[in-house]
């Protein structure tokens, strides 16, 4: 399938693996590469820029296919060595960057410079706009389902996706919601040139996580996740769990008085007690409403064939069969 993200980084499938916390390590991005998608290290997981180049160095090593470098930019008064970031992703030749967060005009000369695609994450139309207009590549377009952090517009992809494009000129992928062959066409049908995955890859046999993550998210239904974080604007969509619960609570007890102090336990530094060593109650981790469509634990290549197999069989058979009835 020929779209222009496929065109524009290289790739045999319109598919991308997001960012992910603790999920983005090398064995995750060359796994989904491989398989003919787009894999994307998480910069920030790696604790030092020189532990960010190894990190792409040893994914090298796993892969002669495109790969790429998510880099999400924090609000923080002790920023991290940002400079020191993008210099790894230059010199270890990666081609493509994820960016999130705060706008990333302020890097946009060195990676492009560079021959780097730069494709930014974007909860609405007009933060879509802006990326187009700095000079962003493309963007990855985030709706309402998808896990992590969707923005505080509340609007799902039945109305984003058509909306971004009424009004983008560059390409762009649909984030929030992706699983299958299905998510797959009715991103192309509403406008994308491909999907991007987060979720649905966390459950897969190369995804490097402890087993108890990926039985959480094929035993989840769709409605087991929670926002958190509202009344902070920083919402976050997690899967529920008792330190999820014990969040919500302190919510709703402190209601506006709320301070990111008061739930520090449950949000700081629990990523590594949940994915690598499997404690689910830890705290709050990112997950999509997605995960009540996810049944099993695929490898990534039997994912994405079948994805792709999938998406095929429902535009040959299904609506073609539509039209000649």
């Amino acid at each position: 399938m020929k779209t222009r993200i496929t065109e524009m980084l290289g790739i045999e499938h319109p598919i991308m693996q997001g960012g992910m916390h603790f999920v983005g390590f090398a064995e995750m991005a060359a796994a989904v590469s491989n398989a003919g998608g787009v894999g994307i290290i998480t910069g920030l997981t790696q604790r030092t820029p020189d532990d960010l180049a190894r990190e792409i160095s040893h994914c090298r090593d796993m892969t002669d296919k495109p790969f790429g470098v998510n880099l999400t930019f924090l609000p923080s008064v002790t920023p991290p060595d940002y400079p020191g970031y993008v210099k790894a992703i230059i010199e270890g030749g990666v081609k493509i960057v994820e960016t999130a967060g705060n706008n990333p005009v302020k890097w946009l000369p060195a990676l492009k410079e560079n021959g780097i695609k730069v494709i930014h994450k974007c909860t609405s139309v007009r933060h879509a706009l802006k990326a187009e207009a700095i000079g962003c590549d493309a963007v990855s377009v985030d709706g309402f389902e998808c896990g992590g952090h969707p923005g505080e517009d509340d609007v799902p992809n039945f109305i984003l996706l058509p909306r971004a494009a009424e009004e983008l000129k560059i390409p762009f992928l649909a984030s929030g919601g992706m699983a299958d062959g299905r998510s797959l066409v009715a991103a192309l049908a509403m406008g994308a040139d491909g999907m991007n995955m987060g979720t649905r890859f966390i459950a897969t046999k190369e995804a490097p996580v402890h087993e108890n993550v990926k039985q959480a998210i094929v035993n989840a239904s769709e409605l087991d996740t929670r926002l958190v974080m509202r009344s902070l604007r920083n919402t976050e969509r997690v899967l529920t769990n008792a330190g999820v619960e014990r969040l919500i609570e302190k919510e709703k007890a402190l209601g506006s008085a709320l301070k990111f102090e008061d739930i520090i336990a449950e949000v700081a530094g629990v990523y590594p007690r949940i994915m690598k060593d499997g404690d689910m109650d830890a705290g709050a981790w990112s997950c999509g409403m997605v995960a009540g469509l996810i049944h099993d634990i695929p490898t990534c290549k039997d994912l994405i064939d079948g994805i792709m197999r999938d998406a095929e069989q429902i535009i040959r058979g299904r609506l073609v069969g539509m039209l000649d009835a």
